[in-house]
C-alpha cells in the first residue's frame, strides 16, 4: 500500500462511518420508551401496547404522600373529542397477568378476543358491578369526561393532581415490570360479559382517544422537596443509574481525548490517527447519550434521535478500534512500515461486513424484537451471529498475532506483542461470556449489568491502548516515525524472510554502543558467516552501521583479510 494512500485510510473510515450513522439515526425510529406518554389511538386498531415499566421495590416503612414514598405511580388524562356509546379500557397489568391478556389480542374473531382476553382478569380484577370483592385494581374505562374524574375514580384524594387517574403500584416483595395497554373492549354491566367496541355500528370514521401517561417511582406531589431524586424518578427500575454511568465516563473521555489529540499532534501516523478517530467517536457516542439521559431525566422522554446516533457512533467506534487491534496484529508499525495491498483487501473485506452485521443486531433490535420479551439483543438470531463473528475476528487475530511473532526477532517487540496479544484477547472474549452470563440474569438487572461491563471493557482497553501509543513509550517497540520511509520495504522483506536465525539484539551491541562481533568470530576459517538483523536493530544500529541500497544489504562480517581498506589480521571488518 502506498504511503500517501495508507496516511488517507483514517480520513476515509471516519467519513465512511459518518455517512452511515446520518442514514441510520434518520432511516427508522421505533416507538419512544419513554415515561411520559403522549399520543392518540384509534378504536379500528383493537389493542395498542403502551409501555414496559419496571417499578421499583416499596419499603416497608414507605407512607403514601409522606417522605418515605416508594412507590411507583401512573397517572394522566384520557380524552376524546367525541361520545362513546360504551367505554373501551386501558389496562396496568403485572407480568403473571399480562401474558394471557396478551397472547389472546390476535383471535380473528374480536368479541372472543375480548372474552378471552378478560376471562382470568374478571376472578381478580375489582368491578363495582360485576366483582366488588376483588381487590386488584388493574382496570380504567376510557375515555374520561374531559376536566372530570375517570368513571373508576371515586376518591379525589387518591388522584394526582391535574390527572383523571392514577394507579398506585406497590409491591414490598421485589421489583416488578408492569405493562401499560389500551384495548377496545367494554364490559357490558348487565351481563357481565366482554365486547369489541365496533365503532362501526356508531361513528362514520374511527374515533380517536387522546392520552397524556406518565410512569414514574416516587411520588409525583413530592417533587418540590429535597430527598426528591430526579435520577431515579423518571426511570424504569432497570435503567436506573444509567445517567450515573455515563456521568462517569463521560469524565474519563473528557480527560483522555484532549491527551490523544496532543499525542496525535506529536506523533503523526496513520496507527494513532485511526485510534483518535475510535476515541473522538466513543467520546461523541458518550456526549449524544448522556444528552438523551439528561432530557430524560428532567421530561420523562428524552431526544430518541440523538440515543440513536449515539448508539450507532458507538457501534462504529468499537468496530474500528478492533480493525486497529488486526493491523497491529499483523505487524502494521510493529515489524513493518508497509501492509500489502492483499492483505488491506481482504481485511477489509471481513471487516466491513462485520460492521454491517453489527448495524443489523441494532436495526433488529430496536424493530424487531418484541418489547414485551424479556430478552436482550444477545438472545437473538442477528446477536448470535454477532458473537460467532466476534470470535471469529478473535481466532483470526490470534493467527496473524501468532505469524507475526513467528517472524520477529527483537525480544522487545516480542514481550510487546505477547503482552499486547493477552490484553487484546480478553477485549475480545469478554463480549461472548458477558452475553452468556446474561441468559441468566433477571431482566430487572440485565441491561445495566451489560451496559456496565461493555462500556467499562471499552473505557480500559482505551486507555491501555493510549498507554501504549503514548509518544515517549511508543518508539520502544513500534515503527512511529511518519508517513516517510524511503528505502524499508526491502527491511521488512528481510525481517519476515523465512531462513532469519533469531539472535538476541543485545548481544550485538557492546557496552559503548559499538557492535560486538569477537562472540562470532572466534574461529580462524576465512568463512563469511552473514547476520541478519531485525528492523528495530538495523534503524538502531544507523549511525555506526553504514548501510548501502537503502538498508537492502545484510550485514557481514568478515574474519581474515581485510576488504574496501578495512583491518588486517589483528582487526575487524565490516561490509
Amino acid at each position: 500500500m502506498l504511503p500517501n494512500t495508507r496516511s488517507r485510510v483514517c480520513t476515509v473510515v471516519s467519513s465512511w462511518l459518518v455517512l452511515w450513522c446520518a442514514c441510520f439515526s434518520g432511516g427508522f425510529e421505533r416507538s419512544v420508551e419513554a415515561a411520559h406518554l403522549t399520543g392518540t389511538f384509534e378504536v379500528d386498531e383493537f389493542f395498542r401496547f403502551l409501555q414496559k415499566f419496571g417499578f421499583q421495590k416499596t419499603e416497608k416503612h414507605s407512607q403514601k404522600d409522606t417522605e418515605w414514598d416508594t412507590f411507583g405511580y401512573i397517572y394522566g388524562n384520557i380524552t376524546a373529542q367525541v361520545n362513546f356509546t360504551a367505554p373501551v379500557t386501558l389496562a396496568v397489568l403485572d407480568k403473571r397477568s399480562f401474558l394471557e391478556y396478551y397472547a389472546n389480542r390476535n383471535d380473528y374473531d374480536r368479541d372472543s378476543a375480548c372474552q378471552r382476553m378478560f376471562d382470568k382478569l374478571d376472578k381478580i380484577v375489582y368491578s363495582r358491578a360485576c366483582n366488588p370483592h376483588a381487590e386488584a385494581d388493574y382496570l380504567r374505562r376510557i375515555p374520561c369526561e374531559m376536566g372530570k374524574l375517570c368513571p373508576d375514580e371515586d376518591t379525589r384524594e387518591n388522584v394526582v393532581p391535574g390527572s383523571q387517574f392514577t394507579f398506585v403500584i406497590s409491591d414490598p416483595n421485589v421489583p416488578r415490570f408492569w405493562y401499560v395497554s389500551m384495548v377496545a373492549c367494554y364490559q357490558n354491566v348487565t351481563t357481565c360479559q366482554w365486547h369489541y367496541y365496533d365503532y362501526r355500528k356508531y361513528h362514520t370514521e374511527p374515533p380517536k382517544i387522546e392520552f397524556d401517561i406518565t410512569l414514574v417511582n416516587g411520588n409525583p406531589n413530592r417533587q418540590t422537596l429535597s430527598f426528591f431524586n430526579p435520577l431515579l424518578f423518571h426511570f424504569s427500575f432497570d435503567r436506573q443509574n444509567t445517567l450515573e454511568m455515563y456521568l462517569i465516563f463521560f469524565v474519563v473521555y473528557l480527560l483522555m481525548v484532549p491527551l490523544q489529540i496532543y499525542a496525535v499532534r506529536m506523533q503523526k501516523h496513520p496507527v494513532t490517527r485511526l485510534f483518535t478517530v475510535s476515541l473522538v467517536l466513543e467520546f461523541v457516542s458518550v456526549c449524544l447519550l448522556l444528552t438523551h439521559t439528561i432530557r430524560y431525566a428532567m421530561n420523562g422522554v428524552g431526544n430518541e434521535k440523538l440515543a440513536v446516533m449515539g448508539d450507532i457512533f458507538d457501534i462504529f467506534s468499537r468496530t474500528s478500534f478492533m480493525l486497529i487491534l488486526l493491523l497491529l496484529a499483523k505487524g502494521w508499525a510493529v515489524t513493518r512500515l508497509q501492509i500489502s495491498v492483499s492483505s488491506w483487501i481482504l481485511l477489509m473485506v471481513i471487516w466491513i461486513p462485520y460492521c454491517a452485521i453489527h448495524v443489523l443486531l441494532y436495526i433488529w433490535n430496536r424493530t424487531e424484537v418484541d418489547i414485551i420479551s424479556d430478552i436482550d439483543e444477545y438472545q437473538t438470531w442477528p446477536g448470535w451471529l454477532v458473537l460467532a463473528c466476534r470470535t471469529t475476528m478473535m481466532l483470526w487475530f490470534l493467527w496473524e498475532l501468532r505469524t507475526t511473532m513467528k517472524y520477529e526477532h527483537s525480544s522487545q517487540k516480542l514481550d510487546f506483542l505477547l503482552h499486547f496479544g493477552a490484553s487484546s484477547l480478553v477485549w475480545f472474549i469478554y463480549l461472548p461470556i458477558v452475553a452468556i452470563i446474561a441468559v441468566n440474569v433477571s431482566p430487572l438487572w440485565r441491561y445495566k449489568l451489560l451496559l456496565g461491563i461493555t462500556n467499562s471493557a471499552d473505557c480500559l482497553a482505551y486507555c491501555v491502548m493510549m498507554g501504549l501509543l503514548w509518544p515517549n513509550r511508543a518508539g520502544q517497540y513500534l515503527l512511529l516515525t511518519g508517513s516517510n520511509f524511503g528505502g524499508m520495504d526491502e527491511l521488512d522483506e528481510f525481517n519476515e524472510a523465512p531462513h532469519i536465525v533469531h539472535r538476541d539484539s543485545d548481544t550485538l551491541h557492546s557496552s559503548n554502543g559499538d557492535l560486538a562481533v569477537d562472540d562470532y568470530l572466534d574461529n580462524d576459517d576465512d568463512e563469511i558467516e552473514t547476520l541478519v538483523l531485525s528492523t528495530d536493530d538495523l534503524l538502531h544500529a544507523g549511525n555506526s552501521l553504514p548501510i548501502s541500497g537503502g538498508g537492502s544489504k545484510p550485514l557481514t562480517l568478515h574474519n581474515g583479510s581485510a576488504m574496501n581498506g578495512g583491518l588486517g589480521k589483528s582487526g575487524r571488518s565490516f561490509d
